[in-house]
């Protein structure tokens, strides 16, 4: 058993079944099993992690734990067994990706904006995975994604919303993708972002660190919510790149990854981001735009194999020229 905090070269040893081994911190003791294990394994559904835990494939302190209510405390030992993948039941599409960069351990692409990531309810086609399995895929049909996230995250190691444009990185084998995760897990990847947000902050720069968690009426959405009643921590670095009149362009790096993290934190500064259905402010702009004017511009990333270090970096859609374009005639 090798433990994804061990060190890369233990992680690159791995044999399949993958085992992940974690540790709890302090800080999010007191969560439910199965919520914990979502937050920390973005590859993996909630759904997947309950399944994983009927079927007695999770361990808390070397004991099997059968109850996804179950509370983690600090200094827990957490091992999960994911069981190689069962065949798949999702179609390849043949539908074209801009691939950013591409060897046989690793893919980055950058996905365009109303591509859902992963097959869902009301998303049976056209998803990304979808694209992927017809991407990569040998000559007799069987697909070379990572198996890890399941029938339906093959290769998916992190996660961009619908209508967030940008470079996202997919694994083709279970040796990258444990590699992959751990990278995100202890933020030696690095993850930046361009965004237009209403109105002009008063800095040039600074960091938003609110807890995240559920809407505690609207379940579709994330709110701020302290940490007590189930937030997570979350923190956003922001700087200003350009004043638009009454808008701004800023560049935001990730310190963590929660679900609409941005989107969140910078309608909790009062700066919504542009266009975003939402959270946003819901004042028409003049541009017709897809969805949130948030594009993730840059992963910089160390590769799972040779451990060179890689930057790819995104072109910026062009609804998002033409909304820079539009903003800044007007300024």
């Amino acid at each position: 058993m090798h433990s994804l905090t061990s060190g890369l070269h233990e992680v690159m040893e791995l044999p399949p079944p993958a085992e992940v081994e974690l540790r709890v911190e302090d800080e999010d003791g007191g969560e439910r099993l199965d919520a914990y294990l979502a937050d920390q394994l973005d590859d993996l559904s909630r759904s997947r992690i309950q399944k994983l835990i009927r079927q007695n494939q999770v361990w808390v302190n070397g004991t099997v734990c059968a109850s996804k209510k179950a509370i983690v405390q600090g200094g827990d030992r957490i091992r999960v067994t994911i069981p190689d993948a069962e065949p798949l039941d999702i179609q390849p599409e043949d539908i074209p990706l801009d691939v950013l960069y591409e060897d046989e351990h690793l893919l980055i692409i950058n996905k365009p904006a109303g591509m859902v990531v992963h097959p869902s309810p009301g998303h049976a086609h056209g998803t990304l995975v979808n694209a992927l399995l017809w991407h990569c895929r040998t000559a007799a049909g069987e697909s070379t994604l990572s198996g890890i996230g399941g029938i339906q995250r093959p290769g998916i190691v992190h996660r961009l919303d619908r209508d967030t444009t940008g470079a996202i990185a997919i694994a083709k084998t279970d040796q990258a993708h444990l590699h992959l995760q751990q990278q995100f897990q202890e933020k030696t990847a690095r993850r930046e972002y361009l965004g237009v947000v209403y109105g002009v902050p008063k800095t040039e720069r600074g960091t938003v660190d609110a807890p995240i968690g559920r809407h505690p009426v609207d379940r579709q959405k994330m709110a701020i919510v302290p940490e007590d009643q189930g937030g997570r921590r979350a923190m956003t670095h922001w700087q200003i790149k350009e004043r638009l009149g009454n808008y701004t362009l800023i560049n935001a790096a990730l310190e963590t990854g929660r679900t609409h993290q941005i989107r969140v934190h910078m309608t909790h500064m009062g700066h919504p981001i542009v266009g975003d259905p939402v959270y946003g402010s819901g004042r028409s702009i003049g541009v017709n735009l897809p969805g949130q004017a948030l594009h993730a511009w840059r992963l910089q990333l160390q590769h799972p194999v040779s451990g060179a270090a890689i930057a790819a970096t995104a072109p910026l859609p062009d609804f998002f020229i033409t909304l820079l374009d539009v903003l800044r005639k007007r300024s």
